[in-house]
């Protein structure tokens, strides 16, 4: 018993460690974001070249994610203050059911045209592919491509379309 305790100190820390390590987003700012094409919410394709030459934020979330749910009036202030100016959001959702996600993207005033879904929850091909073990996860990528910020807050969103806008 009293070897048990003697590395429990240690033991702890690591599994706290690991669980952050884990949890980390894949890509981190400076890297290239990697191209993918998922299913649109019209029926068509949306891919990552698409946006190519604008300032996006890739958004994972769900409809049944509560703190998604909750930025929602976040997103909706970005998407009027610099949609259309050089600033596109892509809604990759996490979910099961088509039709909880229409009335998600409906009930939250999620107007943009940026809605993808494999309709895979977790296991969405997109989501694997970003490394998303969680959500909301974020990425905001710049016009060339590359992410310029991973899981930033609003405030840092906010501070650099400013910046990256008013040139």
């Amino acid at each position: 018993m009293k070897k048990v305790f003697k590395y429990i100190w240690l033991v702890i820390p690591l599994f706290f460690l690991g669980k952050y390590l884990w949890m980390m987003p894949k890509f981190n700012p400076g890297k290239l974001a990697p191209e993918f094409s998922v299913p649109a919410l019209d029926g068509g394709n949306l891919s990552l070249s698409d946006y190519k030459g604008q300032l996006l934020l890739l958004d994972f979330w769900g409809s049944w994610c509560g703190p998604c749910r909750v930025e929602s009036p976040d997103l909706v202030k970005l998407y009027q203050k610099y949609g259309g100016k050089g600033f596109e959001i892509l809604s990759i959702a996490l979910d099961k059911s088509e039709a909880r996600w229409r009335n998600a993207i409906k009930k939250d005033g999620l107007y943009w045209k940026g809605h993808g879904s494999h309709l895979e929850r977790m296991k969405d091909p997109v989501a694997l592919l970003y490394g998303v073990r969680e959500i909301p996860t974020k990425y905001l990528i710049d016009e060339g491509g590359y992410i310029i910020a991973t899981n930033p807050s609003f405030e840092e969103i906010n501070q650099i379309l400013s910046e990256k806008l008013s040139k």
